[in-house]
């Protein structure tokens, strides 16, 4: 049985499916390091299992294991968000988005590794999928965690590409929602105008229920008709990917073709350096607005690429950082536009530049996430097969602003075309 599958991962109401758990949590967390340590963890466990147990209804989680990127808050465990800062300094209420799932019956199993203050200084978590390679970041211990099958579901954020390519380089699915659908209250921001609340999970279905309880005004039965077109951006954008990664790309389109599916080659994203160029600056501006008291007062625990982005914020114009907030729903409009005129439901594009690069010092390239991050529109990472080597590659589907609802039901639709990739798929 797949870990993936509902029945396969543990009650922790039940002592039995917690002390399952525990065994493989131990042998995880020293070969992949997704957690973060915690004194007393299954004693807490155990108590907030018991509370679980004895409350009213099931919820869409039967006391399933979550894993929560520390950044969000979560109530009685100290944030660190990846830094030397001290925990106090960082404190606050827990995230609206951990009481929602705790509510639809999840049980905390712990903090996850992120990278600093969720941004390109890399923490010790193991790619579970390829040893000795990043899991990729921010959201690295979340990917890693549900890669491990030690829990189907993990919170993450995206600020550039922190959901879709962790996703990608763990073999798992990764859904970021439209922009500001799952609250960020309780979240610890880089740049609020770009941050998206999301999941890593361990296919469509947790995605999906994981969305349920996490995104207001959620749709119940939505179940679009006929299958979806999709639209592949040719241009600069996809030019940025790895070889390898676009010779998978033309191999995922003619397996979709091959199943009935329509994928046609759209010019789009041409201008993406202009767009990369403002999101960045834009990211820099307010990171340095939402580190400024903090900064002045431990700048010294800060490390070189975080502090780097700090100060580079601090350059940014007042001109540069309006364009910046402009330029997203600029680029919405542009990218909904050419859905509307070529009659595309879903954007497809490759979920990262390439399979996990080797080492733990980089934590890989965000690109292929950035457009669709800048515009906040609804993504979902899909597994869609590996390279020659085995190491894991993924696709990217993006929606409509506020099509969250869609977008995964169609890629529950995609996920088991997609799952049936081979190896020569990431070699032309």
């Amino acid at each position: 049985m797949s870990r993936a599958s509902a029945a396969a991962f543990e009650d922790l109401r039940d002592p039995a499916g917690r002390a399952a758990l525990r065994r493989r949590f131990d042998e995880a967390q020293e070969r992949f390091e997704p957690f973060l340590p915690e004194p007393g963890r299954w004693e807490r466990i155990d108590e907030e299992a018991g509370r679980l147990r004895d409350q009213a209804g099931e919820g869409r989680f039967r006391g399933n294991a979550l894993g929560v990127k520390d950044i969000f808050h979560v109530a009685g465990l100290p944030t660190r968000a990846g830094s030397r800062l001290p925990p106090e300094a960082l404190a606050g209420e827990e995230a609206e988005s951990v009481r929602r799932l705790r509510a639809a019956g999840a049980v905390v199993l712990g903090k996850t590794v992120t990278t600093e203050f969720a941004y390109f200084e890399p923490g010790p978590t193991r790619n579970p999928r390829a040893p000795g390679r990043t899991p990729g970041g921010s959201s690295s211990g979340s990917a890693a965690a549900v890669a491990a099958g030690l829990c189907p579901l993990a919170l993450g954020t995206q600020t550039i590409g922190s959901i879709g390519r962790p996703a990608a380089y763990c073999g798992i699915v990764g859904f970021k929602a439209t922009y500001d659908r799952v609250p960020r209250g309780g979240v610890i921001p880089l740049a609020p105008s770009l941050d998206h609340v999301g999941v890593l999970a361990a296919d469509v279905a947790w995605a999906r229920r994981a969305a349920a309880a996490l995104c207001d005004g959620w749709r119940e039965g939505v179940e679009p008709r006929g299958a979806p077109t999709l639209a592949v951006p040719v241009g600069p954008f996809l030019e940025a990917a790895e070889p390898v990664a676009r010779h998978h790309l033309r191999a995922v389109q003619r397996r979709l073709a091959a199943a009935g599916f329509a994928v046609r080659e759209v010019p789009a994203l041409l201008d993406y350096e202009a767009i990369a160029a403002r999101h960045r600056a834009l990211m820099a501006a307010e990171a340095a607005r939402v580190h400024a008291v903090w900064y002045a007062e431990h700048r010294q625990l800060y490390r070189p690429r975080t502090a780097e982005l700090i100060e580079r914020g601090r350059g940014v114009t007042a001109d540069e950082e309006a364009a910046g907030r402009a330029g997203r729903d600029e680029l919405r409009r542009e990218l909904e536009a050419a859905m509307d005129q070529r009659g595309i439901d879903l954007w497809l594009s490759p979920a990262a530049t390439g399979p996990p690069p080797a080492g733990l010092a980089s934590t890989g390239d965000p690109a292929m996430n950035l457009p669709w991050t800048h515009a906040g529109m609804p993504t979902v990472a899909l597994p869609a097969g590996t390279t020659e080597d085995g190491l894991p590659l993924g696709v990217q589907l993006t929606g409509r602003w506020g099509a969250d609802e869609e977008v995964l039901a169609w890629a529950a639709r995609l996920e088991p075309v997609l799952a049936g990739g081979d190896r020569e798929d990431g070699n032309g």
